[in-house]
């Protein structure tokens, strides 16, 4: 069976990536100052704070990137491909987080309030 090509008129796919980069600028600036705000107040808890901070934004750029990726797909098999690296790579690095985190809390000194 042949799988359809996505027929995505090219100034949508352009307008579908303007965005994405409106997006993920506004998104850079709202990590900017929140990263800015957190080092500012210093506590037990802080640590813990920025590191998730950091690992929100770098699930946030794997989304746009995943997003950049989706725009450009050809067909229909090759977005699903496309979707499963990126839940594939989610999860692990979800899992990935969540030792760090936890390793963070089995520390002497890390993690308490």
């Amino acid at each position: 069976m042949i799988e359809p090509k996505l027929e995505v008129p090219a100034e949508l796919r352009d307008l579908a990536e303007k965005t994405i980069d409106q997006a993920e600028k506004a998104f850079g600036m709202f990590f900017d100052a929140a990263t800015k705000s957190m080092s500012s107040v210093p506590g037990p808890g802080a640590d813990v704070s920025k590191q998730a901070l950091a690992f929100t934004e770098q699930n946030i750029k794997a989304a746009f990137e995943h997003a950049r990726k989706l725009v450009h797909a050809t067909d229909v098999q090759e977005a699903m491909r496309i979707q499963s690296e990126f839940l594939r790579s989610q999860f692990t690095n979800a899992g990935d987080h969540m030792r760090q985190m936890t390793g963070n809390f089995m520390q002497p000194g890390k993690g308490k309030s």
